[in-house]
């Protein structure tokens, strides 16, 4: 058993970054273009920082589902994750699970070892090695 696990390791690296990205682009849409919709999100202003971080998530998690420019892309949105956790999360409390910033530690964290791992076999990044 352990031997096939370790088989589908790369594969399982690419799920990662397709849900990573997936669940990122979400985000960037409710803030763009307000679907799906979220009463938090029903005022931001393309050019504010919650405007710029919907930009940036949009982006990074359509680059991240499709593996193109994986590490820079999940570099960038580890940062932004964690900017965004110590803007508008830590100054609520120092526990996540009080915070609500638990989830933008995940997504930090994900993105920060995809930026280092990569983004597997099926990937743009790959296709693009092999040729």
């Amino acid at each position: 058993m352990i031997e096939t696990l370790v088989a589908w390791k790369p594969r399982a690296l690419s799920v990662l970054r397709i849900i990573m990205g997936l669940m990122i682009i979400e985000h960037g849409m409710g803030k763009i273009f307000h679907f799906p919709a979220l009463p938090a999100y029903a005022d931001v202003q393309p050019l504010s920082l919650l405007g710029a971080a919907g930009f940036i998530e949009l982006i990074g998690g359509a680059l991240l589902i499709l593996g193109l420019f994986t590490q820079p892309a999940a570099f960038i949105l580890s940062g932004e994750m964690a900017v965004g956790y110590f803007m508008a999360h830590a100054p609520k409390s120092f526990y996540p699970l009080i915070n609500g910033g638990t989830l933008a530690i995940m997504y930090c964290f994900t993105c920060l070892y995809l930026s280092t791992a990569g983004g597997g076999p099926w990937s743009v990044d790959a296709t693009m090695k092999r040729a």
